[in-house]
């Protein structure tokens, strides 16, 4: 079986992320293939795009999410992402039980004592009006001034595990602060929720004769957008736990390789692999960007000592398809803090990539400065 190193599995993931070459694709198009964008922090998004889309511009998001192209909603490990109106609708069965129990794990004792269906109907009468809502006043709605589990906890339940919502607009448009609206997905975007096939594991794809159409989609979808990957990398992508039978059904359609540790990589047969010699540019990543975040074993794109960045909100500025530095902006400055020692021709393009995100920024910077190297990041 053929053995793929770090700097295989890291072109792959470039070219499959529109890291290598950005693409023309519209925007929908775009969010399709990667699978969503994670977007708790409502504008990193435009600067995920901008980094994949040529000659993207701000508008272009805004329409998708204003014509309900792309959603604002809970889904892959309970976090909030964009993700196209198609796939909200498609996937969101398939992640119930996993956004449930991250809630209820969450807040084990405050709503040990919920009845789940009592809740979730009561979620769905109050919402029936078509209005929208925030978190408080949907539990306002629910509780009727009577005691019930904290606040917060009710609320998260609601809103993240029971009842499928789309944050609304202005919630996630450009350089505009909006607090979250809900509003059911079915209602915002004129269409159901797909159900389930009724069988197997409570329709969930598990181990019981039922072969997970929707698990196969989330795992071929995932592959193109990311592999070559390992089941763990699908699992800790999607928070999923119960896709084997998905990747049973579909693995004489796959091929597989290794990676250096020994672990069977999956992987779509025609999705590109670039040769480890292909030239990478400059990229900026956004905070929780999916090029890092899509992976159990992150260390095709960056280093064991910097993997806390990853996770603490930091953005990253690829180098040679690896994460070499943060950067942050600061009045007129883009800041750029270098994790590693850059060459001179690496500063220039550093330099370079930063002056055109400025203008993309549009917040009057005019300095990209690179600062001394950072310590790590455990």
């Amino acid at each position: 079986m053929t053995v793929l190193g770090a700097r295989d599995l890291n072109r792959a993931t470039l070219a499959r992320q529109y890291l290598l070459d950005r693409t023309t694709a519209p925007v929908k198009e775009a969010v399709a293939h990667l699978c969503g964008l994670q977007a708790q922090e409502p504008q990193e998004p435009f600067t995920g795009l901008w980094s994949r889309l040529y000659a993207f511009t701000p508008d272009r998001l805004d329409r998708a999410l204003t014509d309900r192209q792309v959603v604002r909603t809970h889904l892959m490990r309970r976090t909030v992402h964009l993700v196209t109106d198609d796939d909200a609708l498609a996937w969101r069965a398939r992640h119930d039980t996993m956004l449930r129990q991250r809630v209820l794990a969450t807040y084990r004792r405050e709503l040990a004592d919920v009845d789940l269906d009592a809740l979730a109907a009561a979620g769905r009468a109050a919402m029936a009006d078509r209005r929208p809502r925030t978190m408080a006043e949907l539990v306002d709605a629910v509780q009727g001034g009577r005691p019930g589990p904290p606040r917060r906890a009710l609320g998260e339940l609601l809103v993240a595990g029971l009842v499928p919502m789309a944050q609304l607009p202005p919630r996630g448009l450009w350089q505009t602060k909006g607090g979250v609206r809900n509003l059911p997905l079915a209602t915002w975007l004129g269409r159901d929720v797909a159900p389930l096939p009724d069988e197997g594991d409570e329709g969930h794809g598990g181990d019981q004769g039922h072969e997970d159409p929707v698990g196969q989609q989330l795992v071929r979808r995932y592959l193109a957008a990311y592999g070559p990957a390992a089941t763990a990398d699908i699992r800790a992508w999607s928070g999923v736990a119960g896709l084997p039978a998905a990747v049973r059904a579909l693995r004489d359609e796959l091929v597989t390789f290794r990676d250096e540790r020994g672990r069977v990589l999956l992987d779509l047969p025609d999705a590109p692999r670039p040769s480890p010699d292909t030239p990478a540019p400059v990229r900026f990543l956004p905070a929780f960007d999916n090029a890092i975040l899509g992976y159990q074993d992150r260390g095709r794109i960056i280093d064991d000592a910097h993997l806390g960045l990853s996770v603490a909100g930091l953005r990253a500025v690829l180098v040679d398809g690896r994460v070499a530095a943060t950067w942050t902006t600061d009045g007129r400055r883009l800041l750029v803090a270098p994790l590693r020692s850059l060459s001179a021709t690496e500063q220039e393009a550093v330099r370079e990539e930063g002056h055109d995100l400025a203008v993309f920024l549009d917040r009057g910077i005019d300095r990209v400065d690179i600062t001394a190297v950072r310590t790590a990041i455990g």
